[in-house]
């Protein structure tokens, strides 16, 4: 099975910088889109930034500008740079795998949907 683990979250003030970790474990023979979320009290989670397995990125509006993702396929990781950090950015940050395959007893198996168990950011002004 494919796990994930998260790392890199804490308290910050407004304007400071955070960078967030994820680590994907689990005989992972190969990772397809990998993304952050993120669910701020009261709200639905969102899409904050994803990357493609070739580098192609996208992100959310709102922290466009501010927050870069990146990811290094040879250590199956996925990281958040967050710059300028806002109040509104206060949230828990979820890691997310689209899919893949993973090696299981010398056969090749599909995952999907794969998440983090999260990590809380909190920005205060």
């Amino acid at each position: 099975q494919v796990q994930l683990v998260e790392s890199g979250g804490g308290l910050v003030q407004a304007g400071g910088s955070l960078r967030l970790s994820c680590v994907a474990s689990g005989n992972i023979f190969s990772i397809d889109a990998m993304g952050w979320y993120r669910q701020a009290p009261g709200k639905q989670r969102e899409k904050v930034a994803t990357i493609t397995s070739g580098g192609r990125t996208n992100y959310v509006d709102s922290v466009k500008g501010r927050f870069t993702i990146s990811r290094d396929n040879a250590w199956n990781t996925v990281s958040l740079q967050m710059n300028s950090l806002k109040p509104e950015d206060t949230a828990v940050y979820f890691c997310n795998v689209d899919g893949g395959y993973y090696m299981d007893s010398g056969e090749l198996r599909r995952y999907l949907g794969v998440w983090g168990q999260g990590t809380l950011v909190t920005v205060v002004s």
